[in-house]
C-alpha cells in the first residue's frame, strides 16, 4: 500500500496537480501573509468582509463569555443550546421558510440531508458540475444517480420523465463555486412541479451576496414571501456561514416536518458534537449585518464590473459570471501554475484550480471579489494577468 501512495504522489507531481498548503498568519482582510509574506488577496469567499466585522466579532466574545468554549455532546444528547435555537428561528423566519436547523459544516448538510432523503429506490438528479459534496452525497445516499449537463434543463426534463422512481430530487449548486454562474432556478422549480419532484439548492457562494437583502439565490429570482405557498414543500435550502456570513458551520431551511425528519434520520447531525453555542451566538448578529449590508453588496457589484470591463483577453478567457467569482480560464496546469506565480511575484494571490476540481483543459484562476477590496486593488490585479498574457505572446 506504501508503494502505491508514493506512485500516486508522484505522478501528482509529475503531472503539475500536487498541492500543497500555504501557512497564513494574522487577520484575514483584503491581504494575506502567506509563508511570512503579504500579498493582495482573491483568494477568500468573504465576500461581504464580515470575517473582520467588529459587531460580530463583539457577539462572539459576549457569546463565549456566556456559554463556554464547546458544547461536549451531541444536539439530542445534551448539546442543543438556546443560542443554536435562538439563530435557527432567526435565519428560518428571514428566509421565509417554517424551520431551520444548524449542521457543523456544508459538507456534512449536504452529506446528512441528502443520504437521509434519498434510497436505493429513489433517483437524485445532479447538475454535472455540483460541488463535490453534493456527488458524495447522492452516492452516500445509495440512490440512482442521474447528472445532467451543466444548466441544460431540456437534458433534465428528459432524465426526470424516463425516471420510473417514486421519490426525485433535484440537486444543485445555487452558484456554481468554480464558475460563478446561477442556475436556472425558477425552471427547476416548475420541473419540480410538473414531475413530482423535491429541490435541493446548495447556496453555498449566493447567500449573503445575492438577493433582496443578501437573502441568497432564490430571493434572486423569486419574492420569498410566495415560497410558503406552493414551494415550500418541494424546497431545501442550504447555505453555508464560512463565507459571506463570515464565521462557521452550514444551515438547512425547509418545512418543520423535514427538520423534523432530519433530526431524527440525519446521521450527520445526530452523531457529531453540537458546533460551539457562541459561534451560533456570533451568527445570529452576521445575519443581522448582512440583512443591512446592502452597501457592501453594490461595492463588490461595482468591482466586478471594473474588473469585466477592464480585462480584455485574447489567449486567455473570462468566464460569464457577473457574482463576486471570476474564473480566468487558463488551459492547462503549467499556464496556471505559471500565472499563479507571477502575479505572487507581484504581490497578488490568485489559487490556481486544477483537476480534478475542474475539468481536464479549463485550469484556471478563481479570482473572489470582496467588500474589503478597492477600485485600485482590482486594477493592479487586472494589469498583472494582462501583462501575463502578453508575457505568453511573446514567447
Amino acid at each position: 500500500m506504501l508503494d502505491q501512495i508514493h506512485r500516486e504522489l508522484q505522478s501528482l507531481k509529475d503531472n503539475h496537480l500536487f498541492r500543497t498548503r500555504k501557512l497564513l498568519s494574522g487577520r484575514l482582510g483584503s491581504k494575506l501573509s502567506l509563508n511570512q509574506q503579504e500579498y493582495l488577496s482573491f483568494c477568500s469567499n468573504d465576500y461581504l468582509g464580515l470575517s473582520q466585522n467588529q459587531f460580530i466579532q463583539d457577539a462572539l466574545i459576549e457569546g463565549i463569555h456566556l456559554s463556554g468554549n464547546g458544547m461536549g455532546a451531541s444536539h439530542l444528547i445534551s448539546g442543543h443550546h438556546e443560542f443554536h435555537e435562538a439563530f435557527e428561528n432567526a435565519f428560518s423566519g428571514a428566509l421565509c421558510f417554517e424551520r431551520a436547523l444548524l449542521f457543523s459544516s456544508g459538507y456534512m448538510a449536504n452529506m446528512g440531508v441528502i443520504s437521509a432523503l434519498a434510497g436505493k429506490d429513489d433517483t437524485i438528479f445532479s447538475d454535472k458540475l455540483n460541488h463535490a459534496s453534493l456527488n458524495d452525497a447522492a452516492i452516500l445516499s445509495r440512490a440512482n444517480h442521474k447528472r445532467y449537463r451543466h444548466n441544460d434543463m431540456n437534458h433534465l426534463e428528459e432524465l426526470i420523465r424516463a425516471s420510473k422512481s417514486k421519490v426525485k430530487i433535484i440537486v444543485t449548486d445555487a452558484v456554481f463555486s468554480m464558475d460563478g454562474d446561477i442556475a436556472d432556478i425558477p425552471h427547476l422549480i416548475n420541473l419540480c412541479e410538473a414531475y413530482d419532484a423535491y429541490l435541493y439548492i446548495d447556496d453555498a457562494h449566493g447567500f449573503g451576496v445575492l438577493g433582496k437583502e443578501g437573502k441568497g439565490t432564490l430571493q434572486h429570482f423569486i419574492d420569498l414571501e410566495r415560497i410558503q405557498t406552493p414551494y415550500s414543500p418541494r424546497l431545501i435550502y442550504m447555505a453555508t456561514l464560512g463565507k459571506a456570513a463570515g464565521i462557521h458551520g452550514a444551515v438547512i431551511a425547509t418545512s418543520n416536518n423535514l427538520i423534523e425528519y432530519f433530526i431524527q434520520k440525519s446521521k450527520q447531525y445526530i452523531y457529531t458534537t453540537a458546533i460551539p453555542a457562541f459561534l451560533a451566538y456570533g451568527l445570529k448578529e452576521s445575519l443581522n449585518q448582512i440583512l443591512k449590508a446592502d452597501d457592501a453588496r453594490v461595492h463588490v457589484k461595482e468591482l466586478v464590473s471594473t474588473f469585466r470591463n477592464h480585462m480584455k483577453l485574447n489567449k486567455l478567457s473570462l468566464g460569464t459570471s457577473l457574482t463576486p467569482i471570476q474564473p480566468v480560464i487558463v488551459g492547462n496546469e503549467i499556464d496556471a501554475l505559471s500565472l499563479n506565480q507571477w502575479l505572487m511575484d507581484a504581490g497578488v494571490y490568485v489559487p490556481a484550480i486544477r483537476p480534478p476540481t475542474v475539468p481536464k483543459g479549463t485550469s484556471r484562476m478563481r479570482i473572489s471579489f470582496s467588500a474589503l477590496h478597492s477600485d485600485l486593488d482590482v486594477r493592479k490585479l487586472v494589469k498583472n494577468i494582462i501583462d501575463f498574457e502578453s508575457h505568453l505572446d511573446a514567447h
